[in-house]
């Protein structure tokens, strides 16, 4: 599997911020993020960080438009510096491809390494490949297998995107990027912000040390429950990888149909108490016959 990102060799460097494209000497040497972020500048925060904040609506609404309409979809992390030969990148062209056969749209971060390789098994099986690119310092671009692809400036807009839009995350070795999204994944689901949302470990070698860790220390002093570490799937097995998660969706499906069945059956019987309520004052308290001096007798 070839590494492309779509840049030819010897060419001048570019970034993408938001719609504009720079290059050479109008490339800055910060981030929008790193500016919103950094301290240090609080003298014009008045003047610049309310347009600050409506290009951040931007992304929201940018993001929220574009995406409103994807199938199912499976967001999928892994390292941009994986070779395309390394054993994590022909896992991710695997899971990208049966992610597709089995109905998902592949959501990554757009780059080259593990990104690519997800995105481009995801085009090659006929799925829709989505790329979520970020303005860096050390601008990747966005690879050549993505089909709908949106760049963000800002970290957060870019990541609600991830979570939104996806029924399930599934994280290859990576950096600290990958380690970003798989704990803020981790830390949704513990606290219950989103639902039944699966998160799939791949590449059992890599994270053995971090499951020992999160056990025999983490979870040994109390920091998390036992429970929590139920929240990680741990897999080499693609297939196994998406039977987890299309399972987990079913379940969800079930239990929200169960849900729905029993506020209807609930909604009937308040309806049919109500009735019986109406129909039993009606007989007990209906017209009084004639009353006072002469009532009854005949004339």
């Amino acid at each position: 599997m070839s590494q492309s990102n779509g840049r030819q060799p010897g060419r001048d460097p570019e970034r993408h911020r938001g719609a504009v494209t720079l290059r050479r000497g109008a490339i800055p040497t910060s981030t929008a993020d790193q500016r919103l972020l950094d301290s240090r500048g609080r003298g014009d925060w008045k003047t610049k960080d309310a347009w600050r904040a409506l290009r951040i609506l931007s992304e929201f609404v940018e993001g929220f438009d574009t995406l409103a309409d994807l199938p199912p979809a499976v967001s999928v992390f892994g390292s941009a510096r994986s070779a395309p030969d390394s054993p994590e990148c022909r896992m991710a062209g695997e899971l990208g491809a049966a992610l597709a056969r089995a109905g998902y749209a592949v959501i990554t971060g757009g780059g080259p390494g593990v990104m690519e390789a997800a995105n481009r098994g995801a085009s090659e099986a006929g799925g829709l490949s989505v790329g979520l690119g970020i303005e860096l310092p050390f601008e990747q671009g966005l690879n050549d297998w993505v089909d709908l692809a949106i760049d963000f400036r800002y970290f957060f807009a870019r990541k609600t995107m991830f979570v939104k839009y996806a029924q399930a995350f599934v994280v290859l070795p990576g950096g600290f990027g990958t380690m970003d999204e798989l704990f803020e994944a981790l830390t949704l689901v513990q606290t219950g912000k989103v639902t039944r949302f699966p998160v799939v470990l791949m590449g059992s070698a890599y994270w053995r040390g971090l499951l020992d860790w999160l056990r025999d220390t983490m979870a040994a002093e109390g920091k998390i429950g036992p429970v929590d570490l139920e929240l990680i799937c741990l897999t080499d097995d693609v297939d196994a990888a998406v039977r987890h998660i299309v399972e987990a969706e079913a379940a969800l499906s079930a239990e929200q149909e169960s849900v729905r069945e029993e506020a209807v059956a609930r909604a009937a019987a308040d309806q049919q108490a109500a009735a019986d309520s109406a129909a039993t004052g009606a007989g007990g308290s209906g017209p009084a016959g004639p009353a006072g001096p002469g009532a009854g007798r005949k004339g």
